[in-house]
């Protein structure tokens, strides 16, 4: 990612950090390269696809019904918890959080110096784009509860005497997820392949377009355009599915998260959504190993016309619709019952590949938000670049803890790339027992199983060859 510099190796030392983390640079995010992965990349991709094959082979044979129903599953929460969780007091005390940090942010952005030293930066890539990842996935759909734009317009909605829930139209169905996927790609390509990306003028452009673009929205359409065209909450909404908690009839459930993943409702481009945080994640790797640096480098049709940006931009297009295309082939390599088109399959089948995601974003991110998420936290303290000491924070210093344990690091990554595949297929499984025919329930599978097969060991190997 162009915000920071290039970022130590985990089994270098910490020697390397010295050099790494001068001030005002923050290390370089993702997985790292194959040095922060002490074990063999044969043998992880061979024990990844053998798990893949024997979970299908076991399911195929034990798991003939579907086990998960959208409208029963899930147990009562304790009493003293759902009155908690689902209180007016609750409500407020999230968006009044939500709200405070976001003012925070744009005070440091909008009075901060252009500098990589300004907390802006790591509150804008670490907090919100890894962090609500995390969160999401331990307490459900955090930014939903948080939003500022939600609280905004709920002001709005206030001052005016209109209902935030309905807007002045109503909004399309045809429409779904694409709104929301079109804003996780502006994202990624921020992020990942834009130049520009850590001066201040271009993230405050990206961040003000996308409040204007929401508040806008949610006037028009009302709150359900913030649950499908708010890129943020359609991330946060789809990993949250993946926690032990969701809200059903007024009433906080606990239920397993494979039963929680199964109320993901199919629409227009959720295909696309999965396919661009997953591309995305995997051209990140993809940008920084050996073999596409040495293209870029050594092509003489980009050297001699300056189109590196060029190739970085079609990678990253290429990369998010290979995704969309492999899983919307997997899927509809089946039969169907009579009257039925294949062509709802993919979205049918896209929750699970949000267990995929969710795989990625631990092992491609989980140091960078550990160790730059404190750094973050320390600049936060001095939003300004004055010597304040606002959070009581300042005189923090990060802990690399995780960077001093390499091995455990490579097994983290390896295990949640292989479990996120393992609870997809899963996902699948019973998505496929419950739609498909019965004579197709074990063959219709086929082509998802070498579609996990695929994105297992093509995202291992750029774990390793970062």
């Amino acid at each position: 990612m162009t915000l920071l510099q290039a970022g130590p190796s985990a089994l270098s030392g910490l020697s390397s950090y010295a050099t790494a983390l001068v001030p005002g640079l923050l290390p370089m995010h993702g997985i790292g390269g194959a040095k922060d992965l002490p074990i063999s990349p044969e043998l992880a991709i061979a024990g990844a696809v053998a798990a893949l094959t024997i979970s299908f082979t076991v399911l195929a044979f034990a798991w003939r019904r579907p086990r998960y129903d959208a409208a029963t599953d899930g147990r009562p929460a304790p009493a003293w918890l759902d009155s908690l969780v689902l209180s007016t007091g609750w409500a407020v005390a999230m968006r009044v959080l939500g709200m405070v940090v976001f003012l925070y942010a744009a005070f440091a952005a909008v009075f901060g110096e252009d500098l990589l030293t300004n907390p802006f930066f790591g509150m804008f890539y670490v907090w919100l784009w890894v962090g609500l990842v995390f969160a999401s996935a331990l307490l459900g759909p955090v930014w939903k509860a948080i939003s500022p734009v939600r609280t905004i317009n709920l002001a709005f909605a206030k001052i005016s005497g209109s209902d935030p829930d309905e807007g002045i139209l109503r909004y399309p169905t045809w429409l779904g997820y694409w709104p929301a996927a079109l804003g996780l790609f502006a994202f990624v390509w921020l992020e990942l392949v834009y130049p520009y990306s850590t001066e201040l003028g271009t993230v405050r452009l990206w961040c003000a377009a996308y409040v204007a673009v929401m508040l806008l929205g949610g006037a028009l359409f009302g709150n359900e355009f913030y649950e499908k065209a708010d890129p943020f909450e359609a991330y946060s909404t789809l990993i949250g599915k993946l926690s032990p908690w969701n809200v059903r009839d007024g009433r906080l459930l606990v239920m397993s998260p494979l039963a929680n993943l199964n109320t993901i409702v199919p629409a227009p481009g959720l295909v696309a959504v999965v396919a661009v945080l997953f591309g995305s994640t995997a051209f990140d790797s993809f940008k920084d190993s050996a073999r596409w640096v040495r293209f870029v480098q050594t092509n003489s049709l980009i050297t001699e016309n300056d189109l590196g940006l060029v190739a970085d931009n079609l990678a990253l297009v290429v990369f998010c619709v290979g995704v969309g295309i492999v899983l919307a082939v997997g899927s509809m390599l089946t039969g169907v019952h009579a009257g039925e088109s294949r062509r709802a399959l993919p979205a049918a089948f896209a929750h699970s590949v949000v267990p995929i995601v969710l795989g990625y974003i631990v092992a491609h991110y989980l140091s960078y938000w550990f160790e730059v998420g404190q750094d973050t936290l320390i600049k936060a303290s001095d939003p300004l670049t004055t010597g304040a000491d606002y959070l009581g924070t300042g005189d923090w210093s990060v802990n690399y803890w995780l960077s001093y344990h390499p091995t455990l690091l490579a097994n983290i990554k390896v295990l949640a790339v292989v479990l996120g595949h393992v609870v997809g297929v899963v996902a699948a499984h019973d998505r496929a027992v419950r739609l498909l025919p019965p004579k197709h329930h074990l063959t219709g599978q086929l082509g998802m199983l070498v579609a996990m097969v695929l994105f297992t060991a093509g995202g291992l190997y750029l774990l390793f060859a970062a």
